[in-house]
């Protein structure tokens, strides 16, 4: 078992999903949370009476504090909210792109880790879901680089910081999910085929990632890559 009650924030579609599967099939008790009513409906539907969902937009962040407040205690909490904005050239880049990327991503992470922190377990652990993107320096990415590498150096002071409670990060590359579903197949084939082990991941294996990082209680302060050796092209 992981854990009494993991929280997830975007569980109701690719990572988020995967995640709340593994948890369940380990035994857990999941909160599912997630802006869009029928998506959430469909996706308690498949996980069973373990299950509960949330239907709140992530960046109403009153909301997320009162709804924690609300579903406390729990043990876990899984942040896999993201955001498309923020890609394009330097030059290029909208900045209100760019900033309504990081209300999505960033300042959502950030919110929900905080207001998490009263009602988490001492011995418990919060994991973000930040992306490749951070570290791979692509042309046309700063944008996604900066939300995600803010995040991603956030971890190792925090779990410092709020030790004994851990925290860490998965940080995925191309993976098989919606969040490619508005952009050219090409483009997807290509990024795949960069990694070393040449193809795209799927959302099981970054969940059993976060699996190994909320059930090992002698980890903490790890940027976990997910991304099939793509860090290292």
């Amino acid at each position: 078992m992981i854990a009494s009650h993991i929280v997830i924030l975007g569980g109701t579609s690719g990572i988020g999903l995967a995640t709340a599967e593994l948890a369940i099939a380990n035994q857990a008790r999941v909160t599912v949370i997630g802006r869009d009513p029928a998506k959430l409906d469909a996706a308690i539907g498949a996980l069973g009476p373990r299950a509960q969902g949330e239907a709140v937009d992530a960046t109403d962040h009153d909301a997320i504090t009162a709804l924690f407040a609300r579903i406390a205690p729990f043990d876990h909490l899984v942040i896999a909210a993201s955001g498309g904005a923020g890609a394009g050239s330097f030059p290029a880049i909208d900045p209100e792109g760019l900033r309504r990327g990081f209300e999505a991503k960033f300042w959502v992470q950030w919110h929900a880790a905080r207001a998490a922190l009263p009602h988490l377990a001492t011995d418990g652990s919060i994991t973000f879901i930040t992306a490749a993107s951070s570290r791979l320096a692509n042309p046309g990415t700063s944008g996604l680089a900066a939300i995600n590498g803010a995040i991603e150096r956030m971890v190792p002071t925090l779990a410092r910081e709020l030790a004994p409670l851990r925290v860490n990060a998965v940080s995925p590359g191309v993976i098989e999910t919606g969040w490619w579903a508005d952009k050219p197949a090409a483009m997807f084939d290509t990024q795949a085929g960069k990694a070393p082990l040449g193809r795209a991941g799927q959302p099981a294996e970054v969940a059993s990632a976060i699996h190994f990082l909320i059930s090992n209680r002698f980890v903490t302060g790890v940027v976990l890559d997910v991304d099939g050796g793509l860090h290292l092209t």
